[in-house]
């Protein structure tokens, strides 16, 4: 059975659009959140009276982290919410570095808030450093929403550790996605000690009325988009399996049909989170690349065992129900600023690639890409890619280890051979992170700009 998707209307209609690119927000975005972090600042700062002692100093800085620690908190959930604008403006692999590192510095203050106000409470206990354990034991025991406190600041922290790239890269993903969902408990449970124990809530009711804005509005955001926006899409498209398909060895392809898919607003080079409701597999969701332009009745996903959740996606029967969450990402034909175009795929980096080398606008010789695999055998999905370039006028190049396993050359010196003006390209690239890297660095040799080289990575 084949799999071939290439050439519908949709597609075709596609390739003539006209290049329009659309520049990324993050800066502003970057700018917005330092001006909440000044704004903070100026709440402290306004709300502090001259300090003449080291016990007021330590207080005072158990304060602004604490402060500081609060705002970050919204940011993080912010950041988990997955809002179109910032999943498919900024792109989600930055978004979740934004996470990853907010989380990071929020856990950083949290853990030095804790320590220096129970280090000042137990200074004007006339307690040594040596109590401060019973210090904080006392105050959870006697301060109003302590308790709540304490506890989500012990979820923030085994949040934290499981999140270390040593711990997380050994834990399975499932039981990794399921443990950060508690985020959300962490924030709401220490969101209430904020409000009740927070000298400059309790002094500045305008300060009191932002921070429950600030929260309320993040809250909003992540339960219409985690979890209303999902229900209504997936009532609304039907989605169930309608094929799987062995495309190479280890590599299948599973044919998801419904109604009116093209709806969904989904573009060549973005990926939805799905979840197929069959045995075994009901509670996990995995990101993956569509690796065909959407059509009306129809998308498609390319996936490489690599993993209990891709492995099993050979098993799934016709007619499974799937839920999806998505679209997301950035890695679209929007990022274009040129006329030429060079798009490298590595392994089964191709998905996402084969999407936009059927779609991306351009005239015949514009649009090449570099197909990287170990072997012949492991170029997935080759036979839809040479009708697509036959049809297109577009080159297809492929880069495969020797019959004695010696690496193919891709380097800045190669790149320049092969295309000669590379430099005047833009570059859309997916692979694996060393491979992504690698070429990234070879590129950016041959003289391409970083902002024409465009790439998301999960690699968190």
């Amino acid at each position: 059975m084949t799999t071939t998707l290439a050439g519908g209307r949709a597609a075709r209609r596609q390739t003539m659009r006209r290049i329009r690119p659309r520049r990324s927000p993050a800066v502003p975005l970057l700018l917005a959140v330092g001006a909440g972090a000044a704004g903070v600042l100026w709440l402290w700062w306004t709300n502090t009276p001259s300090i003449a002692d080291t016990t007021g100093r330590i207080l005072g800085a158990g304060r602004i982290t604490g402060l500081l620690a609060g705002y970050l908190m919204a940011l993080v959930v912010l950041q988990m919410a997955r809002v179109p604008a910032l999943e498919r403006r900024v792109g989600s692999d930055r978004v979740a570095r934004w996470h990853a590192m907010s989380g990071r510095y929020t856990l950083t203050l949290v853990l030095a808030h804790v320590f220096l106000v129970m280090w000042g409470y137990a200074r004007q206990a006339g307690r040594p450093l040596g109590q401060i354990v019973q210090q904080t034991v006392d105050s959870v025991e006697h301060l109003p929403d302590m308790g709540k406190a304490a506890v989500g600041a012990g979820l923030l922290t085994a949040i934290g550790l499981v999140s270390m790239g040593p711990v997380r890269r050994r834990m399975p993903y499932d039981t990794w996605y399921y443990m950060h969902l508690f985020t959300y408990a962490a924030v709401f449970l220490t969101f209430w000690h904020q409000i009740a124990d927070g000298n400059d809530f309790a002094v500045a009711p305008a300060a009191k009325t932002f921070w429950y804005g600030l929260y309320g509005a993040v809250t909003a955001l992540a339960l219409w988009y985690r979890v209303l926006t999902p229900i209504r899409m997936n009532v609304k498209h039907r989605m169930r399996v309608e094929a799987v398909v062995e495309e190479a060895p280890g590599i299948v392809s599973v044919l998801i049909s419904g109604r009116k898919l093209h709806r969904m607003g989904a573009q060549a080079g973005q990926f939805f989170r799905w979840r197929f409701l069959a045995p075994g597999m009901r509670f996990s969701s995995h990101p993956y690349s569509l690796s065909a332009a959407p059509r009306p009745e129809r998308l498609r996903i390319t996936v490489k065992a690599i993993g209990d959740h891709s492995a099993r996606l050979r098993e799934l029967r016709p007619g499974t129900r799937v839920w999806a969450e998505g679209p997301y990402g950035a890695l679209t034909a929007a990022r274009r600023s040129r006329g030429k175009v060079l798009l490298v795929a590595g392994g089964v980096g191709i998905t996402p690639m084969r999407a936009l080398f059927e779609t991306l606008p351009g005239a015949a010789g514009d649009i090449t890409l570099l197909y990287r695999a170990n072997s012949t055998q492991d170029l997935a999905l080759w036979d839809e890619l040479a009708k697509i370039a036959e049809e297109r006028g577009a080159r297809l190049m492929y880069a495969v280890n020797s019959p004695g396993g010696e690496r193919p050359d891709i380097s800045a010196e190669s790149l320049r051979r092969k295309i000669a003006d590379v430099d005047r390209h833009d570059v859309f690239l997916c692979g694996p992170p060393g491979f992504a890297q690698s070429v990234y660095e070879a590129l950016r040799g041959a003289g391409v700009p970083a902002r024409r080289i465009h790439h998301e990575s999960f690699e968190m």
